[in-house]
């Protein structure tokens, strides 16, 4: 009972951790917002706001988000 007690903030943080966690993940790896960003990122290339290396590092950036996206979308499936 004594140890439940002392245990119990210890507990509480980890869950608070693992739920931010899945909020996080949720955030980075939701196909619909990378398509968006996706779209945005070309949006200010075209428009010139972008030079071409900075360019290429977002959209990396994202392609490689949108892959692990889609690889965790077809493992729940």
């Amino acid at each position: 009972m004594i140890h439940k007690l002392f245990t119990l903030p210890i507990r509480s943080l980890i869950k608070l951790g693992e739920k931010i966690q899945e909020e996080v993940d949720q955030e980075l790896y939701h196909l619909p917002y990378i398509q968006q960003q996706l779209i945005e990122l070309h949006m200010m290339y075209e428009l010139g706001e972008l030079d071409d290396e900075t360019y290429e590092e977002h959209e990396q950036e994202l392609l490689q988000r949108y892959k692990i996206a889609k690889d965790r979308e077809q493992d729940l499936e």
